[in-house]
This record gives structure tokens, C-alpha cells and sequence, in this order.
């Protein structure tokens, strides 16, 4: 912990609460997967854990982040003028592509194989490939999940380029073209990368969605999504 980053967050403090008691700060920057930072209270001690990512950051950034995770603690507004800017920059191209770096290299993404019990994904991939996309798309990795997730019916990875498809759609009574819109919609985000506006993420563009409804069973591979 340095003395600077520590100053920092106990001058933000007095900031947000005057004429209360100090608590002491732990605060530390440490190598997550992704820029993330939390703050916890406990027993009078606010331990601070920040991504390295940000600790070559510019000064009014760390305070922004300062304010934000003070505010939050505590249950303060947080000021406009501050998120915007710690959105803005951690949105930026430089910190956006070496925060996808070191995704890369700490991230560790679980794969199986891409053939099931009833469907291989590989196959399912090339078929839509040649129907929806002129063969023109390059197969990623593709892999069932681990596990039976409802949450998380599908989803592509860019930092490992690997689509992961739930395991809940590899069983004879699931129809093959439900299997196909999983598929199809992921394969979507491998063409339509997210886009930043200002400072929010565009995941589903109106180019994305325009061509989702090109899929010929959408009308019912949705409403067999219901049924799950």
C-alpha cells in the first residue's frame, strides 16, 4: 500500500464525512481477471482492493474511484461528474484492449468438448455457418458447459474465442432448432463485437437484432426458452 493511494482515500473520506471518526484503510491493488474494485467494512476497517490495471492511473481517476467506493459504502450519492469519468476512462481504447490482454493471460476458461450427447456444436456451428453467414465466419472454440445452467443459456467469450453453450439443451427432447438459436444468437456477438457509446456498452446493436430475426425458428425456438 502506498502512502499516496492511502492519503488519497482518507482525504475523499473527510470529503464525504466530515466531523466523523477515521476508520483505517487497507487499501492494496491486486491482479484480478478484470478491472475490478471493491471495498468492504468490517470491525472499523475499510479494506480497499483495486485492479492493477488501474494503478498507473491519472490522479483525479483514483479519486473518482476513491469517491465511488466510499459512496457506496456508505450509502452517499455518487456524483454524476465522477462515474462519467472513471467510465470514460476505463471505456477508453488503451485500458479496454490491455484490460482484454490481461483477461487472456489470467483468465481461465473451463472447456469440454463440443460434442454432447445428442448434439455436437462443431456441426451445429458449420451448418449456420454456410446458411446464415456464407461460410464467412471463422469457428471459435465450442464447448457445452460444465454444468446444467438456466442462467446463462449461452455465451461468447472474445478475450478466449470460445462460445459456451448450456448443457441443459444437450437432451433428445430439446428440439435441435433451440439447440440452433443458442448457437445462432452467440455466433451474432462473434460478428457484432460490443460497441462503446460514450461511455456505455452496446451489446445487442440494431444490426444485431435485425439480423437475429433473420433466423427462421426464432418465433419458436423463443417460446421454447419459456418452457424452460
Amino acid at each position: 500500500m502506498t502512502t499516496a493511494i492511502l492519503e488519497l482515500f482518507q482525504k475523499t473520506y473527510c470529503e464525504l464525512r466530515p466531523e466523523t471518526k477515521m476508520p483505517e484503510f487497507r487499501v492494496k491493488f491486486r491482479k484480478f481477471v478484470n478491472i475490478t474494485n471493491n471495498i468492504r467494512l468490517r470491525d472499523g476497517t475499510l479494506t480497499v482492493k483495486l485492479s492493477d490495471l488501474l494503478e498507473d492511473a491519472p490522479q483525479n481517476i483514483l479519486e473518482s474511484i476513491a469517491h465511488i467506493l466510499l459512496a457506496k459504502v456508505y450509502r452517499q450519492p455518487v456524483q454524476r461528474n465522477q462515474m462519467l469519468r472513471y467510465r470514460r476512462y476505463v471505456a477508453s481504447h488503451e485500458v479496454a484492449s490491455k484490460a482484454h490482454s490481461v483477461r487472456q493471460a489470467r483468465g481461465r476458461k473451463r472447456i469440454t468438448s463440443p460434442q454432447g450427447f445428442s448434439y455436437n456444436l462443431e456441426t451445429i456451428f458449420d451448418e449456420l455457418n454456410l446458411q446464415y453467414f456464407f461460410g464467412f465466419l471463422a469457428r471459435p472454440r465450442m464447448s457445452w458447459s460444465q454444468v446444467r445452467a438456466r442462467h446463462s443459456l449461452g455465451h461468447f467469450d472474445p478475450a478466449h474465442n470460445t462460445i459456451v453453450v448450456s448443457r441443459v439443451f444437450d437432451h433428445p427432447l430439446v428440439p435441435r432448432y433451440a439447440v440452433e438459436y443458442i448457437v445462432y444468437h452467440e455466433m451474432l456477438h462473434l460478428k457484432h463485437p460490443v460497441k462503446l457509446r460514450g461511455t456505455k456498452r452496446c451489446v445487442h446493436s440494431a444490426e444485431f437484432r435485425a439480423e437475429e430475426k433473420l433466423f427462421k425458428k426464432m418465433k419458436e425456438a423463443k417460446m421454447f426458452l419459456k418452457k424452460l
